[in-house]
Formats: structure tokens, sequence, C-alpha cells
């Protein structure tokens, strides 16, 4: 059997905590024999919603953790003050070594300052970006920044690119993969002060192959592997993606049981119209990895159901052991 992986789980954050966290942490346990999971957080609620579960007790832990932070926190000062809070708690076994990865979909901006004070990040690295795989009629793309760097700079950009297209080549095994900035037009000359700072520092960049603009129309299509921009875009297309996936499902749903006939075909073609549309569910593809830190961290959405709390965990795993950060820090020790 394979090394066991530890993650420590925010058993607290989220909408749903914590009941369809530890039902996620569960199935993710229930499905992978060498995976430990510590559940950080209020001990009789965790284990108020372990007690409705089967699993394999050696497989899961918790961890008390009297506080939790909330979204309305001032991030610097909650990871400051409340040291017993279930997303420091985590973070310190990372920091201390007693776990591989952290999963949490609590507040993004106390994952994000406790993740780079606790864990650090990897030197060299100015900003650490969220950066989750989204899917495409090709597989998928790495979109980059997605939420920790509203205000960035182009050479942040600039490094978003390097570790984005590290990340695609190792961990999905693309080969050179393309990179492209989002913008409003394929034109060099187009865009903000940002993108029109950037994108030449982009086209000089030996270390990545970097193709131009991206529309957003482009994006679904697949037509970068590593798509670039600063996180207020970046969060702008991730939420776009869901709202159009679940307008979608909806709209089929109603159209596949307006009438008896619809009904019958819909019966028909349920099976593999399911499979289908479960390559664009973005809670398939886990959360998004905080890449350039010492320590691997992933921030899932705020209202993660179990089965994106599970993937998020199995998404660890695959890092873990394919020692994806190791190899981050090599490569870019090298370009820095």
């Amino acid at each position: 059997m394979q090394d066991s992986v530890i993650v420590a789980v925010d058993a607290m954050g989220g909408d749903n905590a914590p009941s369809e966290v530890v039902k996620g942490a569960v199935d993710a346990a229930n499905s992978k024999e060498n995976l430990s999971v510590v559940l950080v957080g209020k001990e009789d609620m965790i284990q108020e919603e372990l007690n409705k579960l089967s699993y394999n007790k050696k497989q899961i832990s918790i961890l008390h953790a009297d506080d939790v932070i909330t979204n309305d926190e001032p991030p610097v000062l909650a990871i400051r003050r409340k040291k017993d809070s279930s997303i420091v708690k985590a973070l310190n076994l990372l920091k201390e070594q007693k776990a591989d990865a952290f999963v949490s979909a609590g507040s993004t901006g106390a994952v994000l300052v406790g993740a780079q004070l606790i864990a650090g990040r990897i030197k060299g690295v100015e900003r650490p970006p969220l950066a989750p795989l989204i899917p495409t009629l090709k597989g998928v793309s790495l979109l980059v920044d997605c939420g920790a760097n509203v205000d960035a700079r182009s050479s942040h950009l600039v490094q978003f690119a390097k570790m984005g297209s590290i990340y695609m080549e190792n961990v999905v095994g693309i080969k050179n993969p393309k990179v492209a900035i989002v913008n409003i037009g394929a034109e060099e000359e187009k865009g903000n002060m940002l993108v029109k700072e950037t994108f030449p520092l982009l086209k000089n960049c030996n270390e990545i192959n970097f193709i131009g603009s991206i529309e957003a129309r482009e994006i679904p299509a697949g037509e970068a592997d590593v798509i670039v921009c600063e996180a207020f875009v970046g969060n702008v297309i991730l939420k776009l993606y869901e709202g159009v996936n679940h307008a979608l499902m909806s709209k089929i749903k109603e159209g596949m049981t307006s009438t008896t006939i619809s009904k019958i075909g819909a019966a028909l073609v349920k099976p593999s119209l399911k499979r289908t549309l479960k390559g664009f569910d973005i809670s398939e593809y886990g959360g998004a990895p905080m890449l350039g830190l010492n320590a691997l961290v992933v921030k899932s959405h705020g209202n993660s159901k179990s089965n994106e709390i599970k993937n998020s965990i199995l998404q660890c795993m695959v890092f873990q052991e394919q020692k994806i950060n190791q190899i981050i820090q090599e490569k870019l020790a090298k370009n820095f």
C-alpha cells in the first residue's frame, strides 16, 4: 500500500459546515485506504455528524478548535487573534508537518492570509494565486488567479503564468502548455493598463508558451491551457461558469420533462447525458490550490457540498503523491 497521506480539513468552514464537510471527508476516506483525514473544529458538532456515517475510525480523527473565523471578520486580525480557530489550528498542522495538506471552504481571506503567514511562500514568489481547473471542450484549463490577488501587478501575472505552466505540465501532463492572458480582444494593443503592461512581459518570457490574448468566449472551447488574469476577472469567470452550468441544467431538465414524448426520450438519453454534463460540473474538479506555498492548501467554494469536499481532499492526494510542490519549488528556483 502507498504511504498514507494526511489531510487536515476545516470542518467548520463554508455555508454547509459541518454536515457536508464531514460527509465529504468520510466519502474521501472510504474511497482511499491510504488516506487519513483530521477534521478540525468543534468536536461535539463533528462527532454528531460522524455518528450518522459509516467509516474506518482509523482513517478519521478530530482536532478540537473552539473558534470559527467568519467571512465578516478582517482576515489578518482574525488569524492573529483567533489562535484556537479551525483554520489556524489546521494550518499549524501543516507547519508542524503533522499533515500533508489543508482543505477549507471557509473564509477565503482568512485562508489566504493564514496560509502565507503560517505555511509561508516559496522563495521568490511575490503573490500566491488560487488556481482551479475549469472544464472545457478539450478537457480542462487552469484559471489563475481566481480570487487571491484583486490588485495584482504585471510581475505577479508573469509569475502566475510560470507557476500555471509548471502545474499543467506536471499535474495534468500537458507538454508545453499554451498560456493566454484574458483580454477584451485579440489585438495586442487592446486591454486595460494591467493587460497592456503584462502582455509584452509574457511575450518575452522564454519559460512559457505564450499564445497571446484570449477572449471570454474562447475559454470554454479550451483555446488555452493556462488562463492568466487578476483575481477580480478570474472570479467573475469562475462564477459565470457556475451560473451558466446551473441554468443549462435547469433548462435541460425543464425541456426533457415538458411532454410525455420528451419524458420517454429523456429516459433513453439520461445515462449518456448525465455522463456528458458531469464533465462540465466544476465541483468534480475539487477546489482551487494555492500555488507558490511551502505546503499544499486547497480552497473550496463557500457553498461546497460533500462531493466538492471529497474531490478537494482526493485532489490533495494526487498533489502529494506526485510531489507537485517540490517540482514547482525546484523549477521556480531556476527561473527566479
